[in-house]
């Protein structure tokens, strides 16, 4: 099963991928304590769930477009694959995020999740909008 949220927010694709296309800039994403990128894994340390390492699997500026997988998780994932996709529509852009895991049992986690850092983009980029 898959979990796909399109999202509109009204700044340009290039100010949202100069925050989410940074893999190792993770200020967007709620309960992150650390992050550290080597350049292809990014290990997360998160507030009451431990740690979390993801691969990068892709990541186009030109097309801002990202791909990542988890390899690391407590409790462990069978399989994780999420997408993450920029484009531009009218005075904005609609953020596409993807994300196929299993089990299916943790989707509504995180799912949760995803809608979190959205929130907090949101507010991130008004916050440096104003600056």
């Amino acid at each position: 099963m898959s979990i796909e949220i399109k999202h509109f927010l009204p700044f340009s694709p290039q100010t949202i991928w100069a925050i989410v296309g940074s893999p190792g800039r993770v200020d967007w994403v709620p309960g992150v304590e650390s992050c550290d990128f080597d350049g292809e894994v990014r290990r997360f340390k998160m507030a009451g769930a431990g740690g979390l390492a993801e691969r990068i699997v892709s990541h186009d500026d030109a097309q801002m477009f990202m791909e990542y997988s988890v390899v690391e998780s407590t409790p462990p994932l069978k399989s994780h694959l999420a997408s993450i996709n920029l484009n531009p529509q009218g005075d904005g852009t609609e953020f596409t995020w993807c994300t196929d895991v299993e089990p299916v049992e943790v989707e509504p986690f995180i799912k949760k999740g995803m809608l979190g850092s959205l929130a907090l983009l949101e507010q991130i980029l008004a916050a440096e909008s104003r600056s």
